[in-house]
């Protein structure tokens, strides 16, 4: 197997760097830009857990030429002038990220990857081992650990060591469900949002569906999920008929976790609740799944069942507490490593220059 060249100088210090990863996006919504996309997405062992000849036969031969378009004109629904809401909240995550670490040290680079799409994980790592990190945290934005997100992310990491000659230490984060600067930095934005408009009846916490089969396989999601809501509303003082645990975004017709959100809050509808709230714990960004399921298809389900009103609380995305949260949360598993310290340009030159004496060019 042919491995990359690693550009690499005894000339430049060595720094620390931190991959803040993602799920994925398309590049523009549109049904050739989605079929790319789902082919990756849905072609992950991890996502789709069922034998893989039969699930390519349905991927290719119905799914691929069916969904896209739909999916197109889902994500056409949320698209930014600056691009797909998950890439850019993103992008802004991890160029805050870059200066809360960088206060505290000058040799940490922040860069970020999609597991699925651009930029990809594999391009970011060559990217920073470029850039002379010796040292690499990953770090997956998802606050519950799923073999279908965290684990697959590690998996394409993993991918990338083979092809790469000059590796960097390597760390991951699995996950940060129950940090507890995390749950405050969530209550913290449904305290805010309940002080601009008033208290609901009811908080929904919605989390991504998962097929039910993980649970039993061993998946701490279900349980990572539970723990995050119920530390939520200790913090914001909810008894348990104040709040609703769902799960969304179901996907073919296997079992999946329940219960799920838009049945739920139909039901609530229905029952007489006139006023819903609903977050998202799951999702470190607003994305597809929050902007147009929940906020609109689920907006809209709730509000026929003869809802009243419907509120969406957006996700943390940039806001202070919670970029602090996931600061102080790269800071620790960057402890041990020199961030904070540079070689003055003499250190340098001499060390290069005792390299060229034993042969080396750079």
């Amino acid at each position: 197997m042919d491995r990359k060249v690693t550009p690499f100088s005894h000339a430049r210090a060595e720094r620390t760097g931190v991959l803040v990863v993602n799920l994925g996006t398309p590049e523009a919504p549109t049904p050739a830009a989605l079929r790319r996309y789902l082919a990756q997405f849905l072609g992950d062992r991890r996502v789709v857990e069922i034998p893989r000849a039969v699930w390519m036969l349905i991927l290719h031969g119905i799914i691929l030429r069916v969904r896209p378009a739909k999916s197109a004109r889902k994500y056409a629904s949320v698209w930014t002038p600056e691009g797909s809401p998950l890439a850019v909240h993103t992008a802004r995550q991890a160029k805050l990220l870059q200066g809360w670490l960088g206060e505290r040290g000058s040799l940490v680079t922040v860069r970020w990857a999609m597991r699925y799409g651009q930029p990809a994980i594999a391009q970011e790592l060559d990217a920073l081992v470029a850039e002379g990190c010796t040292r690499v945290l990953v770090f997956p934005l998802y606050p519950q650990y799923s073999a279908a997100t965290t684990a697959s992310v590690f998996d394409d990491v993993a991918a990338w060591i083979p092809r790469t000659r000059r590796l960097p230490e390597l760390r991951f984060i699995n996950h940060y469900h129950d940090d507890p600067a995390w749950i405050d930095a969530l209550a913290e934005s449904v305290r805010a949002h309940w002080q601009r408009e008033g208290r609901a009846g009811v908080l929904v916490m919605s989390f991504h569906g998962m097929p039910e089969r993980t649970l039993h396989l061993g998946d701490p999601y279900h349980c990572e999920c539970h723990k995050s809501a119920r530390l939520l509303a200790e913090r914001l003082g909810l008894g348990p008929d104040d709040y609703r645990v769902t799960f969304q975004s179901r996907f073919g017709k296997a079992k999946w976790l329940q219960p799920y959100t838009e049945p739920t809050v139909v039901a609530l509808a229905q029952a007489g609740t006139e006023r819903v709230d609903v977050i998202c714990p799951g999702f470190s960004a607003d994305c597809l799944e929050t902007l147009e399921e929940i906020s609109m298809e689920v907006r809209e389900a709730f509000l026929k069942a003869g809802g009243r009103t419907f509120h969406y609380i957006p996700c943390l995305n940039e806001a202070p507490a919670g970029m602090a949260a996931l600061g102080a949360l790269a800071q620790r598993h960057l402890a041990g490593w020199p961030v904070g310290t540079h070689p003055g340009p003499e250190e340098l030159q001499a060390r290069q220059a005792r390299a060229q004496a034993l042969g080396a060019g750079q």
